[in-house]
């Protein structure tokens, strides 16, 4: 189950913040975000398995996730793979034309989802309940946060034990250079796996499952930062310049 926590503050130099851990098998290939398709400027993960994408961003600064819903963890035969969606939402140039493009898909062709599709200017939440249209929600100003279950559920365990933290914590303030010092609070946090288990938020290896990633990205109009982190400790590096960083 994977865990996106989302800071919208409309007129704020960086409007808005993500922090995402990504949940998967540990067998699973991936490769970290780079520019494998040679399409809009994408830049992001890459599912080595069915050649899709969990999280990206173009050069036009839209951003885009994909995440599977309770209980549809996997591909199926005759279903095709949910993470081209991002990589079709990534090929627009705002938030809402990639929604829109979203939105003209039948999710009967994809096992559930949630997505979310984002810019400086906004946002939108998605779920496709594989019948129809995907259907879509504005991403609300304020601290969101979205795993296999709806946006800030509050019987969902970890969104009920993290999005008061995060909501609490200092919002991080990303300077002209990407440092994961600007981040430390939503990356302590990110990096979270104390007792319960069943809550925490990054998942220790078990039963050949675990979190394997975490990424953290700001926007801003014409401006856009994208740090990614993988080990333990997370070690972090700046994808667009490749500057090592650790979390504390």
């Amino acid at each position: 189950m994977c865990s996106i926590i989302l800071s919208l503050v409309p007129g704020d130099r960086w409007p808005l913040l993500v922090g995402a851990n990504r949940d998967e098998m540990l067998d699973r290939p991936w490769d970290a975000p780079g520019r494998f398709w040679p399409v809009r400027g994408i830049v992001a993960g890459r599912d080595r398995l069915a050649g899709g994408t969990w999280l990206g961003l173009n050069d036009d600064g839209v951003m885009a996730a994909l995440l599977n819903r309770a209980g549809s963890l996997g591909p199926t035969v005759g279903r095709r793979s949910r993470g081209e969606l991002a990589l079709l939402a990534l090929r627009e140039r705002s938030a809402d034309a990639a929604c829109a493009r979203i939105m003209a898909l039948d999710s009967g062709d994809y096992r559930t989802f949630n997505m979310v599709i984002a810019d400086a200017a906004g946002g939108f939440l998605l779920r496709g309940l594989e019948a129809g249209p995907p259907e879509a929600t504005p991403l609300a100003a304020g601290v969101t946060m979205l795993t296999a279950y709806e946006p800030n559920d509050p019987t969902c365990p970890r969104i009920a034990r993290y999005r008061p933290q995060f909501e609490r914590v200092a919002r991080p303030m990303p300077g002209e250079v990407a440092r994961v010092e600007d981040w430390a609070a939503w990356a302590d946090l990110l990096a979270d796996e104390a007792p319960p288990k069943d809550s925490a938020i990054h998942i220790k290896p078990r039963g050949g499952f675990g979190t394997i990633c975490s990424s953290l990205i700001a926007l801003a109009p014409g401006a856009q930062q994208f740090l990614f982190g993988a080990g333990t400790p997370l070690i972090y590096h700046d994808v667009y310049g490749k500057v090592s960083l650790q979390s504390s």
